[in-house]
C-alpha cells in the first residue's frame, strides 16, 4: 500500500523589521512623480493654496488607505499585497487582474521608465551613458515595434539587472542596499528643503496666492497626485517576510507613508516659494532641477543629477523587491506560470519571479514603450487600491469572529472616504480624459482571457 504527499507550498522567511519595510515604502513612492507632476497639477489648479490642498488631500487619502492596508496585511500576512486581499474579498478573477496589471505595467513599466531616466541623469557624470544613438536595431513587428540597443538602453539595463542580482542573492543584501539608497535619497531631499528655506531666494507670498479653480479640474488633478503617492501599499507585498507582522506591519505603514506625505508637502511648498504658481505650471522636465538652479546656481544641475541618480536607483530597488512577491503569490495559487512560485533553496528569494520581472522590464526599455504604459497605469492603480481598501468592509462582514491584530484607524469613516474619493476620481477621469483612461481599462481587460487560460491549466 503506497501513499503520496502533495509538496508543501513555497514560503518566504520572516527577516524584515518595521524600518526595513518603511524604507521600501519610502523608496517605492518617492520617484519621478514628485519631480515631474507638479507643473501638470499647477496647470490644472492655478491657485497656490488649492494646489497645496490637492497634495494635502492626496496625502490624507494615502494615509487612510495605508491604515486599511495595515488591517488587511495583519489579517493576511502573506506575500502579494492587494492580490491576496482581492482574492479573498472578490474572487480569483479580480485578484488575477490586479496582478496582471502589476506585471505588465505597474512595476515593470515604472522600473523601465526609471532606468531610462537614470541613464539620462548619469550621463552628467559618465560620458556616453545618456547617448541614445542606436548601434543595433532588432525588428519585432516591422514598422511597429523594434528593440533599440544604444549606450542609454545598455546603461538602463545594467541598473535593472544589477538590482535584480542583488535582490536575488537574498533578503539581507537587498535590504541593505535598499536601506542605504533610501537613507541617501531622503537625507538629500531633507537637506535640500532645509537649505532652500534658510539660504534660498524666494517669496513667501507665492505660497498664499489664491485664485478660482473649477471643481472638476481640482478632482482631475488628484489622478497624477494619486500616482505620485502610489507605492504607500508596498509593505503589503512583503508582509510574509516581516517579523511579528501584527505589530510591525502597521508601524511600517504609518512610518513610511507619514514620512512621504511630510516630505511631499515640504517640497511643494518650496517649489512655490521659488516659483509663482503660473511659472511652476510652465516648467518642463524636472522641477527639482529648476528649483535648485534658482537656489544654488551654476552647480545645481550636477547636484540634482546626483540626487536623481540615487532617487531613481532607490525606487527601482524597492520595486525589484516588492513586485516579484505579487507574481510569486499568483503562481503559488496556480494563477500564473508555476515556475514563478519557486523559492531559491539557498537565498530564500522568489528568484524566478525576480528574473521574469527583469526580463519584461528589459523589453520595455529596449522597445521605448515605457512612457505610454506608465501614462495608462494611473487609472488601474487608483481602481485596484480602492477595491483593496473596500475589502476591509467585506472581510469584516464575512469574518466577524476572526482575530485582527490591528484595526484600521477611523473605521468605517476613513476607509469609506478613501473608496468614495477614489470613485469620484475615476469617474471624473473617464469623463475628462477618456483616451488614456480607456487604454488603462483595456490593459486590465486583456488579462481576462489569460485568467481563464491559467485557471484551466
Amino acid at each position: 500500500m503506497s501513499t503520496s504527499t502533495a509538496p508543501a507550498p513555497q514560503t518566504l522567511d520572516r527577516r524584515l523589521g518595521p524600518l526595513d519595510a518603511a524604507a521600501v515604502i519610502v523608496s517605492n513612492v518617492i520617484g519621478g512623480g514628485i519631480l515631474f507632476t507638479p507643473p501638470q497639477i499647477a496647470a490644472s489648479v492655478p491657485s497656490a493654496v488649492l494646489f497645496l490642498s490637492t497634495w494635502a488631500v492626496g496625502g490624507v487619502l494615502a494615509f487612510f488607505g495605508a491604515m486599511a492596508y495595515a488591517e488587511l496585511a495583519t489579517l493576511r500576512p502573506r506575500a502579494g499585497g492587494e492580490y491576496v486581499y482581492l482574492r479573498d474579498a472578490y474572487g480569483s478573477l479580480a485578484a488575477f487582474l490586479t496582478g496582471w496589471t502589476s506585471f505588465v505595467a505597474g512595476f515593470a513599466g515604472a522600473i523601465a521608465s526609471n532606468a531610462v531616466f537614470f541613464a539620462i541623469y548619469l550621463g552628467r557624470f559618465v560620458p556616453g551613458a545618456a547617448n541614445d544613438n542606436a548601434f543595433l536595431l532588432v525588428p519585432i513587428i516591422p514598422g511597429a515595434l523594434q528593440l533599440t540597443f544604444s549606450p542609454q538602453t545598455i546603461c538602463a539595463l545594467l541598473l535593472v539587472w544589477g538590482l535584480a542580482f542583488v535582490h536575488l542573492r537574498g533578503v539581507g543584501p537587498g535590504t541593505l542596499v535598499g536601506n542605504i539608497l533610501a537613507a541617501l535619497k531622503v537625507g538629500a531631499l531633507v537637506v535640500f528643503v532645509a537649505l532652500g528655506f534658510s539660504i534660498g531666494a524666494g517669496n513667501a507670498a507665492n505660497v498664499t496666492q489664491g485664485g478660482p479653480v473649477a471643481p472638476t479640474n481640482w478632482l482631475f488633478a488628484l489622478i497624477p497626485i494619486m500616482f505620485a503617492y502610489s507605492g504607500w501599499n508596498a509593505a503589503g507585498y512583503i508582509a510574509e517576510e516581516i517579523r511579528d507582522p501584527g505589530r510591525n506591519v502597521p508601524r511600517s505603514f504609518a512610518l513610511g507613508t507619514g514620512a512621504v506625505v511630510a516630505l511631499y508637502l515640504a517640497l511643494n511648498v518650496l517649489y512655490l516659494y521659488v516659483f509663482p504658481i503660473q511659472e511652476l505650471a510652465k516648467i518642463e522636465g524636472s522641477v527639482l532641477d529648476r528649483v535648485a538652479d534658482g537656489l544654488i546656481g551654476a552647480v545645481a544641475g550636477d547636484v540634482m543629477a546626483a540626487v536623481a541618480v540615487v532617487s531613481l536607483a532607490a525606487s527601482n530597488s524597492a520595486m525589484t523587491f516588492a513586485g516579484p512577491r505579487v507574481y510569486f503569490a499568483m503562481a503559488r495559487d496556480g494563477l500564473f506560470f508555476r515556475r514563478l512560485a519557486h523559492v531559491h533553496p539557498r537565498y530564500r528569494t522568489p528568484a524566478s519571479a525576480i528574473i521574469a520581472q527583469s526580463i519584461w522590464s528589459s523589453v520595455l526599455v529596449l522597445s521605448a514603450e515605457t512612457t505610454q504604459l506608465v501614462n495608462y497605469t494611473g487609472f488601474s492603480i487608483t481602481l485596484f487600491l480602492a477595491l483593496a481598501v473596500g475589502a476591509v468592509f467585506i472581510l469584516r462582514r464575512r469574518e466577524p469572529g476572526v482575530e485582527r491584530p490591528f484595526k484600521a484607524l477611523g473605521y468605517p469613516v476613513a476607509p469609506a472616504i478613501y473608496v468614495i474619493a477614489s470613485a469620484f476620481i475615476l469617474v471624473n477621469a473617464l469623463w475628462r480624459d477618456p483616451g488614456p483612461t480607456g487604454t488603462g481599462a483595456f490593459i486590465i481587460a486583456l488579462g481576462i482571457p489569460l485568467y481563464y487560460v491559467f485557471r484551466r491549466r
